[in-house]
């Protein structure tokens, strides 16, 4: 143990026995001197005890991640906005939910072991009761934005790292998220991170109003601010009305204002109470008006404060007193939804594809070969305004590398070898307008992935042979069956090109986790060239096939077992491929487990739940409060299926 861990550890246990003398070098401030008591007399943890860093499995990562959901994708814009101000300063950008488990992570990609080795990854608990004081444990147990600074931390082991954080607070109050950004290596100082803990603060007060906006954009939306030139850009307080003029949520620091105002929980309450306006009055404080005429009083302390008032949208500039509230539809796009058969995964997949279609974001897909990648690229194309102009397909795998430059970017006449006399558009240049898909991107070359960044940063191409850049306008879509993250570390892949194509990753599931097999089955076979019929049994051995070739092999399958079965019109174990019937065969039939017995406590207790509630899915996550995925990933893990059921 190094010296500096044990003065460290030394000063931690003079501090929970309360022996250290006030002007004592090594005395920590407030907040860190109570973190370091509760975790010796809440926590039980042992300052002598040095931990490597939890860090949870995929599985329970997701579960995590499944709570929050829609604000993930919010936040991320927010994590990618403030890595960007701080990654030449050597941090990294942790979103933690209120647990303090990392359910998003933005780092440098080359220290990725390191940083894993530290808890500065995706999965890593930073909760106080497991990692001792810490930035994001306690920030959570504070609700404070604080730092805390290398020998500030209770565990030894991370007192090398300075870690800054900031709680997100969901609009009813509620904390929701820590935003946290760390670094492996510091000043001594602690004043070093006062620019780290104001950028945190700026930047999770910014996701929270994002998420509050997403929350409440078909109800009235107040903006306040003390200055007129600030309310409509960047509003200090966000309040939300009904239709009845309640308050029905707030950001934090409006919740802070109002009720310091009123001494009280002030959701329910009429705008009335706290404003010196009348709710009919509203409609004088919209964007029409001009924002030094906009101030209105707090009705206890006279405060002035300027307010824009954001109606909803279907009723800008009238009231609403009466009105009933708006019902969102969020229809997917039929591309999209012809694409799943009610797979949960796959699904979920849909309907963040279906926020994305006509956004400049980057996407890429990954999944086993097979999956279907170039099918959902093409469904938000076509779900999207892009619709009708190319679309445009680039396996960057199968173009041999000495002709992929000119395939993509084109060439003038004569530039090179073998040129063609006229030149030549390149693929890039002919998706302009639409989409340009770029399969197996992980096979792309270094050389041209640095000029496939260019296109992306500066949206122009230039041919080889060319002086002057053309401005395009495509749409990226990339897709890849490999480990992008594995080939950055090994510097087959670049980095900032990883995070380009990377701004939204959507991953599909295998054939083989699917739950609408059937679905695809029946929906190959109306499509195929001698629509059949499908057996029972067959439905079933196609159940316990692993399906290693995804979509790709299904579809062969299917095409195959309908062209045998053309005289029947009904598909029989016959009439499918003797190859596919003998890795059946071969495979093991073990029923899946389903005695209690033979299962994990906790499974047992999911069993029960199913079986009370005659399977019903849904009704078993709401009973857990848990999403429905949640609940199929559990009987994934633990092997637990639904019996078959006997007719309707």
């Amino acid at each position: 143990m190094e010296r500096l861990q044990r003065e460290h550890i030394h000063a931690v246990m003079r501090q929970a026995g309360d022996g250290l003398a006030y002007n004592d070098p090594l005395r920590p401030d407030t907040v860190i001197r109570e973190s370091w008591s509760r975790c010796v007399h809440q926590h039980g943890l042992d300052p002598t005890r040095m931990q490597e860093a939890v860090i949870l499995p995929f599985d329970r990562v997701r579960e995590h991640q499944d709570r929050l959901d829609e604000f993930l994708h919010i936040a991320r814009h927010g994590l990618e906005a403030l890595y960007q101000q701080v990654a030449g300063m050597g941090y990294c950008v942790l979103l933690t939910d209120a647990r303090g488990v990392t359910v998003d992570f933005i780092g440098d990609l080359q220290l990725d072991a390191t940083l894993r080795r530290a808890g500065l990854y995706l999965g890593s608990d930073w909760s106080e009761h497991h990692a001792g004081t810490c930035g994001v444990g306690t920030a959570i147990a504070t609700g404070q934005a604080l730092t805390v600074h290398q020998g500030d931390h209770f565990d030894a082991t991370h007192i090398p790292l300075t870690c800054t954080a900031a709680p997100v607070y969901d609009p009813l109050g509620r904390l929701n998220a820590i935003l946290d950004i760390s670094a492996l290596t510091s000043p001594q100082a602690k004043t070093s991170q006062h620019l780290a803990l104001q950028l945190v603060k700026v930047y999770a007060h910014r996701v929270e109003n994002a998420n509050f906006l997403r929350w409440f954009r078909n109800d009235w939306v107040l903006k306040l601010h003390p200055s007129p030139e600030f309310v409509e850009i960047s509003p200090d307080c966000l309040v939300a009305l009904d239709a009845a003029g309640r308050i029905i949520g707030h950001n934090h620091e409006a919740q802070l204002l109002l009720e310091a105002e009123h001494g009280s929980n002030v959701l329910g309450l009429p705008f009335e109470v706290l404003f010196n306006v009348r709710f009919d009055d509203l409609g004088r404080f919209l964007r029409a008006m001009p924002g030094d005429r906009r101030a209105l009083t707090l009705k206890r302390t006279a405060r002035v404060l300027f307010l824009h008032a954001v109606p909803p949208p279907s009723r800008w500039g009238t009231p609403i007193a009466a009105a009933a509230p708006l019902v969102e539809t969020a229809a997917i796009p039929a591309p999209l939804a012809a694409l799943s058969g009610g797979d949960p995964l796959l699904d979920r997949q849909i309907r963040r594809a279906a926020r994305l279609v006509d956004t400049p974001v980057s996407v890429l897909i990954t999944g086993e070969t097979g999956s279907g990648k170039e099918y959902f690229a093409k469904a938000i194309h076509e779900a999207s305004q892009r619709r009708g102009q190319a679309f445009i397909a680039v396996n960057c795998a199968a173009i041999p590398e000495t002709l992929i430059e000119s395939e993509l970017f084109g060439h003038l006449p004569g530039s090179f070898s073998g040129a063609a006399p006229k030149g030549k558009r390149g693929l890039i240049q002919e998706a302009d307008g639409g989409t340009l898909f770029l399969d197996e991107i992980g096979d792309m070359a270094l050389p041209l992935q640095a000029r496939l960044l260019r296109v992306l940063a500066e949206r122009e191409v230039l041919p080889i042979g060319a002086t002057r850049a053309v401005k395009v306008d495509v749409r990226v879509i990339a897709a890849t069956h490999a480990d992008l993250l594995a080939g950055v570390q090994a510097g087959r892949f670049r980095d900032d090109l990883y995070y380009r194509l990377a701004g939204a990753h959507l991953a599909l599931p295998p054939l083989r986790q699917r739950r609408d097999l059937p679905w695809l089955v029946h929906k190959l076979l109306r499509e195929s060239a001698r629509p059949a019929q499908l057996a029972r049994e067959v439905e079933e051995w196609l159940h316990a096939y692993a399906w290693p070739g995804n979509l790709r092999e299904l579809k062969n399958v299917v095409e195959f077992a309908s062209a045998m079965a053309a005289e029947s019109g009904v598909v029989g174990l016959d009439d499918l491929p003797d190859g596919l019937v003998a890795a059946i065969s071969a495979a093991s039939t073990a029923p899946a487990a389903s005695a209690s017995g033979t299962l994990p406590p906790e499974a047992q207790l999911l069993l029960q739940y199913l079986r009370a509630a005659r399977w019903n899915i849904s009704a078993v996550a709401h009973q857990l409060g848990v999403a429905r995925m949640t609940i199929y990933r559990r009987m994934k893990r633990w092997g637990i299926r639904e019996p078959e059921r006997d007719g309707p």
